[in-house]
Parts: C-alpha cells; structure tokens; sequence
C-alpha cells in the first residue's frame, strides 16, 4: 500500500507541481481542443497556444508575488 500511495504522490506532484492552475489550464485546454475539433469544422490547433498566453502570465505573476511576500 505504501508503494502505491507513493506512484501516486509521484504523478500528482509531478503533474500538478507548485503550480494548480497550470495544471487545471492544461486540463481545460485539452477538453477545449476536443470540443473545438469534434463540434466545429475550424482547425483546433490554435487552441493550446491560446492557452499558453492566457495562463503564463497569471502563474508568472502569481509566483512572483509570493517571492515577494
């Protein structure tokens, strides 16, 4: 049981980081692709570089805040 609790701090850390919103943007992009390309004829390429721009500069901010602090 131990082993596993430990796979499973691994990928959370891993995944999640020092960062939650990365992560959850990361999630909501890729869900964003999916519909974009499922439910519409655009290409949905563009969709995770969007992404990118929306959310570095908030976790870019966020964590220079709490350098700060």
């Amino acid at each position: 049981m131990r082993m596993l609790r430990s796979f499973g701090a691994f990928w959370w850390d891993f995944i999640v980081g020092d960062d939650w919103l990365v992560a959850a943007a990361v999630v909501v992009g890729l869900v964003a692709t999916w519909l974009v390309s499922h439910h519409t004829r655009l290409e949905a390429w563009w969709v995770m570089p969007v992404m990118v721009v929306l959310v570095l500069p908030l976790s870019v901010r966020r964590l220079t805040s709490k350098a700060n602090s």
